[in-house]
């Protein structure tokens, strides 16, 4: 089955348009006096934004028959009508993809996984385009059109261009990957970093929300950070923000596949950890799996392992705190299934290497499965919907 949407598009594209719908997606339902006071808009900026997505459907409003007032009428509230259009996300690892089919209020519906034998671009392309064109099929038996196709790799992601610079796990360059899924999915696509688009969702339905500044970092096969200041996403300049992976500790360490040595990411990232595990013991150790286990037996050398990277991320996470002084630090990722190996290292290091009240920063541990990814890749083509006219094949 070939998508063929049509060319819908949000009906506003103004920033308070686009404030008042976020935060009712975030918050709500909201009375329209609430929603104007969270995002700051008068009443009449509200009234105005709010009049088309109404007319369209994206908004619904009615009474709250549940919290009547003592006298009167009920309150009415706004909230999003999530059935009013579905997205795709999709998470692409070094060896699996995964996809969710999300409603508009970014609420999985399905989720599937497949393994990813081959990184080679037209193999990885093919195995997306089969998993879209999956969601695809149950999204038409809703009746529901899908808008958008949300993809999430790991490195350097150039989202207003579409295109993957650097993915060190899928061994890619300069991969112009959301025109080529725009012309095998017919969907408007949003290519993202996948820490970045895994803080939208945090930022939208997650620990972030309410918060106007706050970062997420991930820990597992690389370790990367999302910043949110001012309540914005950080992207940088040129795609790259929030590397904290390649942060350098250790000027003499081991070699960093960015070229560097003794980054986070050559300390405490898993082919790091494993390697040094593999070392320090003498044993042949397949996996992180593997390598948890010899440092949760006691294994002489194993525990040290862990409790170094510890204090990498640590450290790392207090440059983030020093730099931007957010509110809170979300950690998560994969690499969180060896987090009591290393917990006490990344909190005293934290403590030693924040400055004054950047110390007071609340540090939170947040495990997430993949199929949280694959939303957040669907949270940034909400994002996009809702914030830019889409066209196929630019985020």
């Amino acid at each position: 089955m070939r998508s063929t949407p049509d060319a819908e598009t949000f009906p506003v594209h103004t920033p308070a348009a686009s404030q008042v719908f976020t935060t009712v997606l975030s918050h709500g339902p909201l009375t329209r006096q609430e929603a104007g006071r969270r995002a700051g808009l008068s009443p009449a900026a509200v009234t105005k934004a709010v009049r088309p997505l109404l007319e369209a459907g994206y908004l619904v409003e009615g009474a709250d028959e549940e919290a009547r007032p003592a006298l009167g009428r009920p309150a009415n509230l706004v909230r999003v009508n999530g059935e009013r259009a579905l997205f795709i996300g999709v998470k692409a690892t070094g060896d699996e993809l995964i996809a969710v089919l999300t409603d508009l209020c970014c609420r999985i519906r399905l989720a599937r996984r497949v393994p990813l034998p081959d990184r080679a671009t037209p193999k990885v392309l093919a195995s997306i385009a089969d998993l879209v064109q999956e969601l695809l099929g149950h999204a038409a038996e809703s009746g529901a059109p899908v808008r958008g196709l949300g993809i999430a790799v790991s490195g350097d992601v150039d989202r207003a261009e579409g295109v993957v610079r650097y993915s060190p796990f899928l061994e890619w360059r300069d991969v112009p990957l959301a025109e080529l899924a725009g012309m095998t999915s017919g969907l408007p696509v949003t290519v993202d970093n996948d820490v970045r688009a895994l803080t939208v969702a945090e930022q939208w339905f997650g620990a972030g929300a309410g918060l106007s500044d706050f970062a997420v970092v991930t820990v597992g096969a690389g370790i990367g950070c999302g910043l949110v200041v001012h309540g914005q996403v950080v992207a940088g300049a040129h795609g790259v923000a929030g590397e904290i992976g390649h942060i350098v500790i250790d000027p003499a360490g081991a070699p960093c596949h960015c070229g560097n040595r003794g980054c986070v990411e050559a300390i405490a990232g898993d082919a790091a950890l494993v390697a040094r595990v593999r070392e320090v013991t003498g044993r042949q150790v397949a996996d992180t799996a593997e390598a948890v286990a010899l440092a949760h037996q006691g294994v002489p050398g194993a525990r040290e392992v862990y409790a170094r990277a510890g204090e990498a991320i640590g450290r790392s996470i207090a440059t983030v705190a020093n730099l931007l002084g957010p509110e809170r630090v979300i950690i998560s990722g994969e690499g969180l299934a060896a987090y009591d190996l290393f917990a006490e290292q990344i909190r005293e290091a934290f403590t030693a290497a924040a400055f004054g009240s950047a110390a007071q920063c609340d540090v939170q541990t947040r495990p997430l499965p993949f199929e949280e990814w694959a939303r957040g890749a669907a949270a940034a083509a909400i994002q996009s919907f809702i914030t830019s006219t889409p066209s196929s094949g630019k985020g």
